[in-house]
């Protein structure tokens, strides 16, 4: 008996006409489709500013990265008047967030701007972040702690520094490339449901094994954990390895 046939995910996607700058929609595409590859149903939802958030609907919520600045106040002033609250409530009940590049930042306490002023984040990770001059661009590799093969790949473009604080783990510990602030050796940061990152490309196509630990874990929101059906995911390891190997790094 196939047990992924009544199975369905719910995506919400935040504010997807603001915040998709680096690929962002790659990521929707590639959790879609490899949930429909297995006969799981996929429904996708865009959030769009004034848009209330429902607390028990969604199984996954995606927040990508913005043009500037001027669009994350934007998104953090929406957030804060008509959904950071019912947020923090998802999550706290299992939903799970993928969030990159400024929808990272805004997943912190504050981005701190280049005049010292602030603009609020929602707490779903315990991080800040510091805005900069000097881009940070280029390919990444990180060593996780939590996936099997352990690394992820990704390409980075950021000028701002983000820190973390006690509560929350990293990501990842850095093997090439500046992560979270290009001082210390971590990448991103993560709760038990929560993963920001600056790893863009977007993340999700040549890190299939990440993209997988999504689907089960927001499966598990309302249906119990499953095993998923392997896919032929000899492309996307393919495109992994390259990255490992031009860092001089033994492929999978």
């Amino acid at each position: 008996m196939d047990m992924t046939a009544a199975l369905q995910l719910r995506i919400g996607v935040l504010y997807p006409d603001r915040m998709r700058i680096n690929g962002d929609y790659g990521n929707l595409l590639v959790i879609s489709n490899r949930c429909r590859w297995r006969g799981i149903a996929v429904e996708i939802h865009a959030i769009l500013p004034g848009d209330p958030f429902p607390t028990d609907f969604f199984d996954l919520l995606l927040f990508g990265g913005g043009q500037d600045l001027r669009q994350q106040t934007f998104v953090a002033d929406d957030l804060l008047k008509s959904k950071s609250a019912s947020v923090r409530k998802a999550v706290e009940a299992g939903l799970v967030v993928l969030a990159t590049g400024g929808g990272y930042q805004l997943c912190g306490r504050y981005v701190q701007t280049r005049d010292e002023s602030r603009i609020p984040g929602i707490g779903l990770l315990d991080t800040w972040t510091i805005d900069g001059e000097e881009q940070i661009s280029g390919d990444i590799i990180i060593d996780t702690e939590f996936l099997s093969p352990a690394t992820l790949v990704g390409f980075e473009s950021h000028s701002s520094r983000t820190y973390l604080g006690d509560a929350d783990e990293p990501l990842g510990r850095r093997v090439i490339g500046q992560g979270n602030n290009g001082q210390d050796a971590f990448e991103g940061c993560h709760s038990p449901t929560v993963f920001g990152t600056y790893l863009h490309g977007p993340i999700l196509p040549r890190n299939p094994h990440f993209t997988d630990h999504l689907i089960r874990l927001s499966l598990t929101r309302r249906h119990s954990d499953l095993p998923l059906a392997p896919l032929d995911d000899a492309l996307e390891w393919e495109a992994h390895d390259r990255v490992l190997a031009q860092a001089g790094r033994s492929v999978i």
